[in-house]
């Protein structure tokens, strides 16, 4: 049975993806028979770029997808694969916003360094 798949490449903490035509059983990263695409989360911004037409031809030839290719290609689909996230303010600075601004006090009147205890 044929598996639409990603097969990783690139060094350790910088992975990228091929997404492969394989056999079921054989390696991750092993020989495989087409590639469709390739996939590189860890670029700014991410990297999604699929062939449409040779995934759908290998659909059709009974090639079943992973959940994670599936995935990949239903956001790729959907013409903004990677929408840019709202930065969102860490919990120091939302409860910087939230408390009221301290009230300074006044010093206390100095006393007249020319009095001479008694």
């Amino acid at each position: 049975m044929l598996k639409i798949k990603l097969a990783r490449f690139g060094k350790r903490g910088q992975p990228h993806y091929r997404i492969v035509i394989n056999e079921a059983r054989d390696k991750r990263d092993g020989s495989y028979v087409a590639k469709v695409g390739h996939y590189a989360p860890t670029m700014t911004p991410k990297i999604l770029e699929i062939d449409v037409t040779a995934y759908k031809e290998w659909l059709k030839k009974g090639a079943q997808p992973t959940d994670t290719v599936a995935g990949l290609f239903k956001k790729f689909e959907s013409g903004t694969p990677f929408p840019d996230k709202k930065k969102k303010l860490n919990r120091k600075a939302k409860a910087k916003l939230a408390a009221p601004e301290p009230v300074e006090e006044k010093p206390a009147a100095k006393k007249e360094k020319d009095e001479k205890p008694a």
